[in-house]
């Protein structure tokens, strides 16, 4: 029973943290972690944007996991692109993890010890349990196929290699590793690092999601909501 109930608190205290992103109280979770060093430089993000180019350019703003659509998007939209004369190295593609999305922006081995598929509400689409890994990171050829389309390749490394930008928000992830490390009696500053140690290569981490969503606007973007 114990075991039960420190779940069900670990569970409660996780929505709190998104709770507290989306009304914008943001003081309190950042202040023991605000003078912590990490190796994940955001300050680098200004010059990240610099590689936006393309004639059509956009942005997927991802605020919670929505399926396949925040990966499905950008495929097509490149994918249609190309029917109407313009190839994918003339697409600016930008996506932006955060609030609860940001678990895609991290690897395997995160999602296996921390429950990432438990804690943000992502099912494993074959075994409709909990996902234990990324879903999107490297996935076997013929995973995702859309009707009438068949198969398409929408895993981050497949995106990448086509060309899409993926950065995720710093904020979002100090205030989501705070509370598990809390609810795990963890150092907040040991889990927050190991998480920005896990994330995905050629992920950029952004000072904020929304910060990384104005800055898109600012590179000629056209914004798109996808989730």
């Amino acid at each position: 029973m114990n075991k039960t109930n420190q779940r069900r608190t670990f569970l409660k205290q996780v929505a709190t943290g998104a709770a507290v992103l989306g009304t914008g109280i943001l003081a309190a979770p950042f202040q023991s972690t605000a003078n912590t060093v990490i190796s994940t430089d955001v300050s680098d993000a200004d010059e990240w944007f610099k590689q936006v180019k393309g004639k059509h350019r956009i942005i997927f703003d991802v605020s919670a996991p929505n399926g396949t659509s925040p990966f499905a998007w950008p495929r097509v939209f490149m994918m249609t692109n190309a029917k109407t004369g313009t190839p994918e190295n003339e697409c600016g593609v930008v996506v932006v993890l955060r609030h609860s999305a940001v678990p895609y922006a991290m690897n395997h081995q995160l999602w296996e010890k921390y429950k990432f598929g438990e804690l943000f509400k992502i099912n494993d689409d074959t075994t409709k349990a909990p996902a234990v890994k990324n879903p999107f990171w490297e996935p076997k050829p013929g995973t995702f196929k859309i009707p009438g389309l068949g198969e398409v390749q929408i895993g981050i490394n497949e995106l990448q290699a086509s060309g899409v930008l993926f950065c995720v928000c710093d904020m979002a992830l100090t205030v989501h590793s705070a509370i598990v490390a809390k609810s795990t009696n963890q150092d907040e500053a040991a889990v927050k690092q190991e998480w920005l140690a896990g994330i995905l290569p050629g992920v950029q981490v952004a000072p904020s999601g929304i910060w990384a969503v104005g800055r898109a606007q600012e590179h000629g973007c056209a914004y798109c909501f996808a989730g």
